[in-house]
């Protein structure tokens, strides 16, 4: 039974509020919206797994995973580079990843997986030069890659030079290994 109008009752003169009896329908609307932001993280993050595996297979990312030279052409634009690389002297003991990745596993594939973004981002965007120039840090890795190969004669040539700064490989035999 209920107090009669006016009176206070033990929990007002406590300092507490009256407690209001909650019915289950309150509660069951309190338990779904503490599940919407969870839920709205989970469809965001299947959305995005989603995305991302779509997007691995039908850019036929597992072949950038290998050695195979022909993954560089399953971009486009990358068709002259390849056909220049086929007609090339470096075909027949070089691939892709012997000059433009470093020899070692945490920096070959740290390398792919950055050039792998950027470029199909430039590749989606429009946003790359014509023709392709390289980029300076992929310069110094095939810069290193000639000077591995190569170290008896390079060493030969940066000895006649002395003190001076060591000479670019590319920069001189830049169609070496396209044939522009």
């Amino acid at each position: 039974m209920s107090d009669p109008p006016g009176t206070v009752t033990e929990e007002q003169q406590r300092g507490e509020s009256p407690k209001i009896p909650v019915r289950g329908g309150a509660r069951r609307a309190r338990g779904i919206l503490s599940w919407g932001l969870p839920l709205a993280l989970c469809v965001a993050l299947g959305a995005a797994i989603g995305l991302g595996g779509y997007t691995f297979v039908y850019a036929k990312g597992a072949s950038y995973l290998q050695n195979d030279p022909s993954a560089c052409a399953n971009c486009h634009i990358m068709n002259e580079q390849f056909d220049g690389w086929q007609r090339s002297s470096h075909r027949a003991v070089a691939g892709c990843n012997d000059c433009h990745a470093p020899h070692t596993f945490l920096g070959k594939y740290a390398t792919k997986a950055s050039n792998g973004f950027w470029h199909s981002f430039a590749f989606t965007t429009g946003r790359f030069p014509d023709p392709i120039r390289i980029k300076p840090g992929n310069l110094r890795i095939t810069e290193e890659a000639c000077r591995g190969c190569h170290g008896d004669v390079v060493h030969a040539i940066d000895s006649e030079h002395g003190g001076a700064p060591r000479l670019s490989c590319v920069r001189c035999h830049e169609s070496v290994g396209h044939l522009h």
